[in-house]
């Protein structure tokens, strides 16, 4: 039952991320706000949730899930609450704050109770299955949120979400067992500023992050209103195809663990990742398909998207084995913290260029993604040329 709370909450919060995109609209209207302002707005959620990322590892391990969890949860739920109750702009702005910093303890939160209730062979396919109920909440944050809107109202579809956030709080805590592990905070200072000087991990997880554009960018808020301006969908399948990255990504998160684990060539999938992404999104951009051509790129995107594993595991390879944990909880931190810079450099873009309701603008802005994958690409080959004659 601790594993299904934890795993439900790891979805919950991603409906709650994805959640702006669909109400894009009904917010600019009630905060009077542009598109450049509300790319602030998505993106300071990866703010707090990358911030977080390392205070809420230390908690954890302090205190356990059962205490930490339950208030992160309300804390999600307080965060989405100014939609409801304010037209202040601020209170919005620091909801989302909130919410990024709640949503930080989903994720490290699976990883303690997998950790205490299963057998260490199990912890791979638990927190995979975990992964897949995360997406399961990215894909229902999509077009069944549409729908839910458009027969409530976006402010009641809140107050329902709201709710489920209190029933699920008062679960996680008199379900999620008392578990914690004592942590003496000089070793961790340590042990966090030898993970911090080293350059290697550094450089990997900056890289990494720039390659985080078409889920965190794209998928997250910009695609359905780009689908609607460029490609005049209706709102129903602009909601919908974005949704089919976080298919693809449950499908090929163990598909490339398996190809790198058998032929022990971690980066080589990274470099293969980005190159396939960066392709499928100039064609993208640039030639404007048909529906069924975007059904196949945004689920081979969405595949390519799940390097994320791979990146992780491979920045932990430059360090000791016992930081090995807090190496892991860095690289996710430092990857998902280029959620803000997307967010917030697309909807600069996109309100210099035009606003939100100009194709042009969108395009512009949107072309910032490829721009970053074909960094990253040439990044990683770099960083495979210097470790030339060793298995990457």
């Amino acid at each position: 039952m601790a594993w299904v709370i934890g795993s439900v909450f790891y979805a919950y919060q991603y409906v709650l991320r994805v959640m702006p995109s669909i109400m894009m609209h009904d917010i600019l209207e009630q905060f009077d706000i542009n598109a450049a302002t509300f790319g602030q707005f998505s993106g300071v959620y990866y703010i707090g949730y990358a911030f977080m990322h390392l205070p809420l590892g230390i908690l954890l391990h302090k205190y356990g899930p059962k205490k930490v969890m339950p208030l992160c949860i309300l804390l999600s739920v307080v965060g989405i609450t100014p939609i409801i109750f304010s037209t202040n702009w601020i209170y919005a702005v620091i909801g989302r704050v909130l919410l990024g910093i709640g949503s930080s303890a989903a994720i490290l939160g699976l990883f303690h109770i997998i950790h205490f209730s299963f057998e260490e062979k199990q912890f791979s396919s638990m927190l995979s299955y975990s992964v897949v109920i995360g997406l399961i909440g990215a894909i229902y944050g999509g077009a069944p949120v549409n729908l839910m809107c458009n027969e409530l109202g976006y402010k009641n579809v809140v107050i329902v979400f709201s709710l489920i956030g209190v029933l699920l709080a008062l679960l996680a805590y008199f379900l999620i067992p008392a578990v914690a592990e004592s942590t003496k905070n000089a070793s961790i200072m340590s042990d966090l500023l030898e993970v911090l000087s080293n350059s290697k991990v550094v450089f990997f997880c900056l890289l990494a992050g720039l390659m985080v554009g078409p889920l965190e960018g794209f998928a997250d808020i910009w695609g359905p209103t780009y689908l609607q301006q460029v490609y005049h969908f209706d709102k129903t399948s602009a909601t919908g195809l974005p949704s089919l990255m976080y298919i693809g990504m449950g499908f090929g998160a163990p598909l490339l663990s398996n190809i790198a684990e058998r032929t022990n060539s971690h980066l080589k999938v990274i470099i293969t990742s980005a190159i396939i992404m960066l392709i499928s999104f100039i064609t993208f951009t640039t030639i404007k398909l048909p529906i069924y051509a975007v059904f196949p790129v945004m689920f081979i995107v969405g595949m390519c998207s799940s390097y994320q594993i791979l990146a992780i595991y491979k920045a932990t390879t430059y360090v000791k084995n016992h930081i090995v944990g807090l190496t892991t909880t860095f690289a996710n931190m430092m990857i998902m913290l280029f959620g803000y810079f997307f967010h917030s450099i697309i909807g600069y873009t996109v309100n210099v260029l035009g606003g939100e309701n100009d194709s042009f603008a969108l395009s512009m802005g949107i072309m910032i993604i490829p721009l970053s994958l074909g960094i990253a690409a040439i990044g990683f080959i770099f960083i495979g040329r210097l470790g030339k004659g060793k298995k990457l």
